[in-house]
């Protein structure tokens, strides 16, 4: 069966997953995680999308990004991955593929889903048993959005935003959000959805998408989404 062509659309929110080849080790140190992030900041103003969120995990990683164009977002994953890969080679020694092909990724309703991707992001080293709390694992962007450090690659989406009136309030409003987590069908949603490439958001968020587009944006018909909780976050 072909593969569908990838979706995305200028000012939405995207979830973006990539896996090392085999699930093989895409990070083998901290000047790995480093070099990355650099690429990542340089491509990405380069290129013009606004990386709300990300995670770097040994054999793979996820961003949030929301792109200014149509190709901005492939722009910008082709240019870390290239770059990248190559210097990845080098250091370690090693030749070949480092990707499990081309990046997984899918377009988001930012209004009931965008804040429980974050919370979905932050929380992947903690279900992979790295860390107790988020707040232990320095390559993420938890640490920016509840006051540890300051990120230069991270741009708040205006949800976060809207949390709060003073950084303070926004902190902690999020840090609540976050030790509350996410549900098993909420996580299983994110993760299916960009696996697959399908929208992620309610019926008329899709049905809207669909009739501008000849792509298929679901998993069922056009106009329904996958079935997720009730709530963008619990």
């Amino acid at each position: 069966m072909a593969r569908l062509p990838r979706l995305t659309v200028p000012g939405y929110p995207h979830h973006v997953i990539q896996r090392g080849n085999n699930r093989q080790p895409i990070f083998n140190s901290s000047a790995d995680d480093e070099f990355f992030l650099g690429l990542l900041d340089e491509a990405a103003r380069r290129f013009g999308v606004a990386i709300h969120a990300y995670v770097l995990m040994s054999n793979h990683f996820h961003l949030l990004a929301t792109p200014q164009t149509d190709t901005a977002l492939s722009q910008m994953m082709q240019a870390v991955g290239r770059r990248y890969v190559r210097y990845f080679n080098d250091v370690h020694r090693r030749s070949g593929t480092l990707w499990e092909g081309r990046y997984k990724s899918t377009l988001i309703q930012a209004e009931r889903y965008l804040l429980a991707c974050m919370v979905y992001i932050d929380l992947n080293p903690v279900r992979a048993g790295m860390v107790v709390q988020p707040r232990d694992y320095v390559w993420s962007s938890h640490g920016h959005y509840i006051g540890l450090r300051t990120d230069k690659l991270i741009t708040p989406h205006p949800l976060y935003w809207a949390l709060g009136n003073t950084p303070f309030a926004r902190e902690a409003a999020y840090a609540a959000m976050v030790q509350a987590g996410v549900s098993a069908s909420q996580q299983e949603a994110l993760t299916e959805s960009t696996l697959h490439g399908w929208a992620l958001g309610e019926a008329g968020f899709v049905s809207d998408l669909q009739s501008k587009t000849s792509r298929r944006l679901s998993k069922t018909s056009a106009g329904r989404p996958l079935s997720l909780g009730n709530k963008a976050s619990q």
